[in-house]
């Protein structure tokens, strides 16, 4: 028996002034807050269900987390977004077809006056590979894993002795 489907997701943020929060996140959901408290902002979404607050606490902001994003159906409706996101003037970055998340998507980013940043995308189909600038330092979101740097070996006063037997450089 398959458990139940959770009816909503919940989301906290820390913020560092909500007043500001408060104007962004009217503009990029297209309505006003369910509550508000002092120090406290909470959103209601139908579509998607979720339920997202934000706690102002400047000294617990935190920029670099990953990314917050909303799936939309059509192509048709990422435009809408688009347009209506351009007009509130919070685009930030727009891709089109980009490989992302070994994921064909075209998207557009906003960030929050906290620098939280926000992808809206429409899913055309899983790629094999991601796009190779999602991997430099200066990319700033993508669902990849920042890559490893190599240890650095410091060579001293190493004597080099030829090897001729097998195995005996192993």
């Amino acid at each position: 028996m398959k458990p139940p489907l959770f009816p909503r997701m919940h989301v906290s943020l820390y913020v560092s002034d909500t007043e500001q929060t408060i104007n962004f996140y009217n503009s990029f959901f297209g309505k006003s807050p369910d509550k508000v408290r002092e120090g406290y902002v909470k959103y209601i979404l139908d579509e998607p269900s979720l339920i997202i607050s934000f706690v102002e606490n400047p000294d617990r902001v935190k920029q670099n987390f990953g990314h917050l994003g909303f799936q939309v159906e059509t192509v048709e409706e990422l435009n809408n977004r688009l347009a209506q996101a351009q007009k509130a003037g919070l685009v930030t970055r727009e891709e089109i077809g980009a490989n992302c998340c070994y994921a064909k998507q075209d998207k557009f980013w906003v960030n929050d006056p906290d620098g939280v940043q926000w992808e809206v995308y429409y899913f055309h189909e899983d790629a094999e590979f991601n796009d190779p600038h999602y991997e430099l330092e200066t990319a700033s979101a993508c669902c990849i894993a920042p890559v490893a740097e190599k240890p650095k070996i410091e060579l001293k006063n190493l004597a080099v002795t030829a090897c001729c037997e097998p195995g005996c450089c192993s």
